[in-house]
């Protein structure tokens, strides 16, 4: 039999490490920074592009997709040509991946903080950086799939099984999310409104955390735990059951993010039932995964990376075991919109996708340099201080999420809301913000212990150089069952079909949920008082997502009696049929804004805009002094984007699109004479008037600036209906 040489690329591995780690401290530090604002809120007060709206997602894409997503790339690089027994398909096509990767985090770092932004959560990003996002994926996917077919190992072991659901998932789920029409270059709205985007954007949502964050690491557990272990994984059956039945389960469960929403009931019940069959596959890769250490205990005690992995594995058995439970209607009425789902979202990050990472970097890179890790005693010590850190992080925000909901949902013996001031349940948390920074800062202390000691680690080895290895060719046999074989061994030298029916596995929830809500028009009934927004409304809407304002308001009122009472009448579907893109929310820092239209005057609006402090005592929220600057507002966009929403079914008329300035400037006067009624108001900006003039610049008058727009879409939110308006 032939024994062909070949070489391992690890110069590739190499490269996505580096870019792991560095983004994993820039992301996790702006983190810290987003933490801190919760303490000090104006510690950046003024700047536009690091407020906290602007921040916030820039945050969760660096360390989703910079930090994970260049850990998963590295991991996947090198295992995949060891267990393939081959050289990655093209170089080229590698380096295309990694440096197109790259650019696409930079594009993030430079649009994300000048709001540039869709809104969607985890999907943030501009369309030219969304078609940049499925063109290098699908160079990832060709690289990985043309690698396989060429292997010289017969059957694909079950790390490759997950890789190949990743990739599949990944590509479906980006692609029918981002559809969006551009306004220009930079501006883009959903082709899907309301309800429909809602359930779109969480069927992404949470499978981009179950095929981005989670199948791609099971993947990397099945290859690197029996690795650092040096033990064979503890069941091939179980692999099999863990991983059909979490891929088909999973794609169902994305409406568990949206109970008691104006989603159809189906589709939420759906939703639950599938949740919480998720405990089962997902349990069973945690006991394998954990059972396959078995009889190694003593070496898990001295070995940092096994401490490392067994924490990390644990940590998805826990956010597995939680997220099933919080679909549950009972108990995501206690937990939506609270710190409660902060935290769990942090368990999974910091314990399953941060402890693997760096388990794996301290596996991975030694090996690569050829010598031993710098520092054991360092690893060990980035071992327990990332655990206390995480434990500090998260057990304060249970605590916040359960004292959230107690407050929110009390009631005096007279009927009316014990906590009626939104503002004392923020009052009450803010020592658990506190400990969540502290946990934050040791978590963060934990990764620059590992740059220090990888940093040694390379000085002190090789440069990395490709690794000559050699296997036999791949003998080709019938493509038909052996006799004795069974079918899944049969499937797992067949990549090509098993990547087809990985493919039917995750289309048919997706399927049965989206076809319905979107092409059936009785699930999302029309309701006839709810019009358009103005053209100065739209304005002041995007100004609203360019900010961020979804990361702290929702705008969803529930069928609680707590939320009827504290915010006004339950939410509609057919409210929202004009909303491109949605704004429901998944967090409130501050209250609920559907129905805040008209509940203050203008001039409220306008001073808490400006100084939230000045109306409401004791609030987190920063001020956004640039919405005041003496600019003039850009509404030269307008009619590209009312023709836009038009060919999106809304019902905009050529008369209104060619009016559309001439209503901006009626209904922004209209709301700086309103502003006019109070007397600070007209003394402040007589004032300010005179030093601008003075320092000789152009005086822009208020009625002219961006607040004007944002205060017309507060003042439009949740009046179209006549409902009774809590006080």
């Amino acid at each position: 039999m032939e024994v062909q040489q070949f070489y391992y690329d690890n110069k590739i591995v190499k490269k996505f490490l580096y870019a792991s780690i560095f983004f994993g401290a820039v992301g996790m530090l702006v983190g810290l920074l987003l933490a801190v604002m919760f303490i000090f809120p104006n510690i950046t007060d003024g700047i536009s592009w690091l407020s906290f709206g602007r921040l916030r997602p820039l945050h969760t894409n660096a360390v989703i997709f910079a930090f994970v997503g260049n850990a998963i790339f590295g991991g996947i690089y090198y295992s995949l040509q060891r267990l393939c027994k081959s050289r990655m398909y093209s170089d080229v096509l590698s380096n295309i991946h990694f440096y197109g990767w790259q650019l696409i985090l930079i594009g993030a770092v430079l649009t994300l903080p000048l709001g540039y932004t869709t809104s969607k959560e985890y999907a943030e990003l501009e369309w030219p950086i969304d078609i940049a996002i499925a063109i290098v994926w699908v160079v990832f996917g060709l690289n990985m799939i043309m690698t396989i077919v060429k292997r010289r190992e017969r059957h694909i072991y079950v790390a490759i099984w997950f890789y190949l659901a990743t990739f599949v998932t990944v590509a479906v789920l980006h692609i029918f999310n981002s559809l969006e029409l551009p306004v220009n270059a930079l501006k883009s709205y959903s082709v899907y409104a309301g309800v429909q985007d809602a359930l779109v954007q969480w069927w992404y949502g949470h499978n981009a955390v179950a095929f981005f964050l989670t199948t791609p690491f099971l993947g990397l557990m099945y290859y690197y735990l029996p690795k650092a272990a040096n033990r064979p994984v503890y069941s091939y059956r179980l692999s099999i059951i863990h991983f059909w039945s979490l891929i088909f389960l999973y794609i169902w469960a994305g409406p568990h993010h949206l109970l008691y929403s104006a989603l159809p009931e189906w589709a939420q019940n759906l939703g639950v039932v599938f949740s919480v069959m998720l405990i089962a596959p997902s349990w069973g890769g945690m006991i394998n995964g954990l059972l396959t250490l078995r009889g190694v205990w003593d070496k898990v005690r001295v070995e940092p990376v096994l401490k490392f992995f067994v924490v990390g594995i644990t940590g998805y058995g826990m956010a597995t075991f939680e997220g099933p439970m919080l679909s549950l209607k009972n108990v995501n009425a206690i937990a939506h919109f609270t710190d409660w789902i902060i935290a769990h979202v942090h368990v999974g990050a910091l314990a399953w996708n941060g402890f693997m990472t760096f388990g794996m970097v301290y596996w991975l890179i030694p090996r690569m340099v050829k010598t031993e890790l710098y520092s054991k005693a360092a690893a060990n010590f980035h071992f327990w201080i990332g655990t206390l850190g995480i434990i500090l992080y998260t057990i304060p925000l249970y605590v916040a999420g359960f004292t959230q909901h107690l407050m929110w949902k009390d009631f005096n013996p007279d009927g009316t809301l014990k906590y009626g001031n939104f503002l004392e349940t923020v009052t009450a948390i803010m020592p658990m913000y506190i400990m969540r920074a502290i946990g934050g800062t040791l978590y963060l202390t934990g990764v620059l212990v590992l740059i220090y000691n990888i940093y040694k680690t390379v000085k002190a080895g090789q440069p990395v150089e490709d690794e000559l290895a050699e296997a036999p060719a791949l003998q080709r046999i019938s493509s038909g069952r052996l006799k004795g074989e069974g079918w899944h061994t049969w499937l797992e030298r067949r990549p090509i079909q098993f990547t087809i029916l990985t493919t039917v596995a995750i289309l048919i929830g997706g399927l049965v949920q989206i076809v319905p809500t979107i092409f059936v028009k009785s699930n999302i009934p029309t309701i006839t008082a709810v019009k358009p927004y103005t053209p100065l409304e739209l304005e002041g809407r995007d100004i609203y997502i360019r900010e961020g304002c979804v990361g702290c308001h929702s705008q969803m009122v529930r069928p609680f009696r707590s939320e009827v009472e504290r915010y006004g009448q339950y939410s509609k579907s057919g409210e929202y049929v004009y909303d491109h893109p949605f704004l429901w929310g998944s967090k409130r820092t501050g209250p609920d804004l559907f129905r805040v239209g008209g509940k203050y005057a203008d001039n409220w609006h306008y001073n808490h805009m400006y100084d939230p402090q000045s109306t409401s005592a004791g609030s987190i929220m920063p001020g956004y002094k640039w919405l005041f600057a003496n600019k003039e507002a850009n509404y030269s966009e307008i009619e590209n984007k009312m023709s836009v929403m038009r060919t999106l079914g809304v019902p905009y008329k050529d008369e209104d699109i060619a009016n559309a300035k001439k209503s901006i400037k009626e209904q922004s006067a209209q709301i700086a004479l309103n502003l006019e009624n109070d007397p600070d108001y007209v003394k402040d900006t007589k004032k300010a008037e005179e030093r601008i003039r003075a320092r000789g610049e152009k005086y822009v008058p208020m009625q002219d600036r961006e607040i004007i727009a944002i205060i017309a879409y507060l003042q439009r939110l949740g009046t179209d209906i006549k409902v009774k308006t809590a006080e």
